[in-house]
């Protein structure tokens, strides 16, 4: 089933998620909901804080960029950790799918080292680079109740002001269905 994806303006996005243990309630479905609603809004990456649940849990899809590459990295984070950061920052424009149509060039580690559990409660440690780090690493931040708009330079962010308003307000058009804080103005 899909869910609707909370968009900016929720307070959920600005929360530090809580860790879940290996009985959550409908961990399974909710995991296959994730999924199902990630691939409908054609994202690579979705965060439970993106459909209003603010626990530690997201899962990503790197297929999208590169199917051949990155066709094993399809994962389940659960409870993630960073544990490092390595290598040379570098740019690439992301996009959110709680913050659609506006982009943005962000800064991040080329390689992360990672701690987190699968949807078996299996505990990994791992280290990712490329873009699955930094699907993992726009994701994680989601969980940590950080946006990748605070990452972006400062005359971005003014740029990007009203968008950002108007997505608050609900006045954006996507193909996926969305949640929002306050209801349109008439």
């Amino acid at each position: 089933m899909t869910l609707p994806i909370v968009a900016y303006g929720d307070p959920v996005l600005n929360t530090k998620a809580s860790n879940i243990s290996a009985d959550y309630p409908g961990l399974s479905e909710l995991i296959h909901n994730m999924f199902e609603t990630m691939y409908a809004a054609n994202g690579v990456g979705l965060a439970a804080p993106q459909i209003g649940l603010p626990i530690r849990l997201f899962v990503i899809d790197a297929a999208a960029y590169d199917e051949e590459q990155f066709k094993d990295e399809k994962r389940v984070f659960i409870n993630a950790e960073i544990v490092e950061f390595k290598g040379e920052e570098w740019a690439f424009n992301e996009g959110c799918l709680s913050i659609p149509d506006v982009r943005g060039d962000v800064f991040r580690p080329e390689t992360i080292k990672i701690r987190y559990f699968d949807e078996n409660f299996k505990e990994h440690l791992a280290e990712f680079s490329d873009m699955p780090s930094r699907i993992i690493q726009h994701e994680y931040d989601h969980i940590e109740g950080k946006l990748f708009t605070e990452k972006l330079a400062p005359l971005r962010r003014r740029m990007v002001q009203k968008k950002l308003e108007q997505i608050k307000n609900g006045i954006v058009s996507v193909s996926y269905r969305m949640r929002f804080a306050r209801a349109k103005k008439k």
